[in-house]
């Protein structure tokens, strides 16, 4: 079967004045992905989305949406996306159904396309027979209504700007699981900082920082392009020559101690070091209690990618 685009872009720059928030940006983003647009503070994240949704136009470049160029689609295009910005606003005084019944209307829908559409979205949210007036919601219900209100037109793209930067865990379990259920109904492109919440909903993923994509690709791949293999074991004596041991085999690249005084070792064979360690703590006459091997996470290849603090 043929994946096709759900965006696409060429070297897609926007400038204001001498400074570029986007800077030749090749993305491609798979139509039924979840597809997480991870990126600091300030790295040109809601300026892409401007972009996809011809809120503002490039300097340069070009970036397509469900197989039409943006700059020319108009609302060809944009009836087919759904919207959730960092802040959404509501009518306070409204209930999610007034809402959505609402939003639906302004799309034309209506009659039972819309009873139907409306029930099953306010089902999605967890908001069915809530009955309260918006204005009393918490900001995770808030969220969710957001959610569901841009899926109203049974989008077949979705596009979320930082929907839950400031959502408690439980609020933000509750609208991650919300997204994940939308796997293969439509596209998700989810702009966000966090990079624990892109990991657990996130089929593939572009880095984007000071304007430019610096990784783009399934999550896994990425781990393994960029990633490193680390090993941690502690001992119960004579820490010191043990790690200066385990750093003079061909496998250890990288021997470090962490403050409550494990040793930290970053290999190129995970196998070797599991099967090796074990007997160099021996031969030093101590004792192990601990060792435990895995790859990097998608946040260390992030702050090996980025470089510093997220901004």
């Amino acid at each position: 079967m043929t994946i096709t685009a759900a965006i696409r872009t060429t070297a897609l720059t926007k400038a204001y004045g001498q400074k570029r928030a986007l800077d030749a940006v090749d993305l491609t983003v798979d139509e039924g992905s979840i597809f997480g647009f991870l990126g600091p503070n300030g790295a040109g994240k809601t300026t892409m989305l401007r972009l996809i949704t011809g809120l503002a136009r490039p300097t340069s470049g070009s970036v397509h949406v469900l197989g039409h160029d943006v700059a020319t689609a108009g609302n060809a295009v944009r009836a087919d996306l759904g919207f959730l910005p960092d802040v959404p606003g509501f009518y306070d005084w409204m209930t999610a159904d007034d809402f959505l019944r609402f939003a639906g209307g302004l799309f034309g829908i209506g009659g039972a396309v819309l009873d139907e559409r409306v029930a099953m979205l306010l089902d999605l949210a967890g908001l069915a027979g809530v009955r309260t007036a918006i204005g009393g919601y918490s900001r995770g219900m808030k969220q969710r209504l957001g959610v569901a209100q841009a899926l109203v037109n049974a989008p077949r793209l979705l596009l979320l700007d930082e929907p839950t930067s400031a959502l408690d865990p439980m609020g933000r379990k509750e609208l991650l699981d919300m997204i994940a259920s939308l796997r293969g109904r439509t596209t998700v492109f989810f702009s966000t900082h966090i990079l624990g919440d892109v990991e657990r909903v996130c089929d593939s993923v572009a880095i984007l920082d000071r304007g430019r994509v610096v990784a783009h690709g399934p999550i896994g791949e990425l781990k393994a392009r960029y990633g490193v293999q680390k090993v941690v074991l502690e001992v119960t004596g004579a820490a010191d020559e043990v790690a200066a041991r385990i750093a003079t085999r061909p496998w250890a690249t990288e021997v470090t101690r962490e403050s409550g005084g494990a040793i930290v070792v970053t290999v190129t064979d995970v196998d070797a070091a599991r099967r090796e360690i074990p007997a160099m703590v021996v031969a030093q006459g101590t004792g192990m209690s601990r060792l435990d091997a895995g790859e990097m996470g998608l946040e260390e290849v992030f702050v090996e990618l980025v470089g510093g603090e997220q901004r």
